[in-house]
């Protein structure tokens, strides 16, 4: 389970695919000088484990140039990033300025 530590803020506890893809796309915004919210929510999402934990049921950070931004995984990637979520996740920030993590095209569905 990798964390993604922004400013003083505690760690948002994501998983490290998961996470790989949502710095990529962060890491993209920042580049171009472009401002969003990342938000999230407890509810269990991609691959049958909570994609996401943390303590509270919902939380959001503004991400912009001037924060502090630090990703952490638990080990090295050793998989390729699937360019379909990527295309998802951008789609999404890109539309409504909010980055949220969404469930990976074509991934099996969680198990409930």
């Amino acid at each position: 389970m990798g964390h993604l530590i922004y400013g003083v803020a505690p760690a948002i506890r994501v998983n490290d695919r998961a996470l790989r893809h949502l710095q990529a796309v962060v890491l993209a915004k920042l580049r171009r000088n472009e401002s969003f919210s990342f938000e999230w929510e407890s509810e269990p999402d991609i691959d049958g484990d909570d994609a996401i934990k943390k303590g509270g049921d919902f939380g959001a950070v503004w991400i912009s140039q001037g924060a502090s931004l630090y990703f952490s995984y638990d080990k090295a990637p050793d998989d390729s990033l699937n360019m379909a979520w990527l295309k998802l996740l951008s789609e999404t920030v890109a539309s409504t300025g909010r980055l949220r993590l969404l469930p990976e095209p074509g991934a099996p569905a969680p198990s409930r």
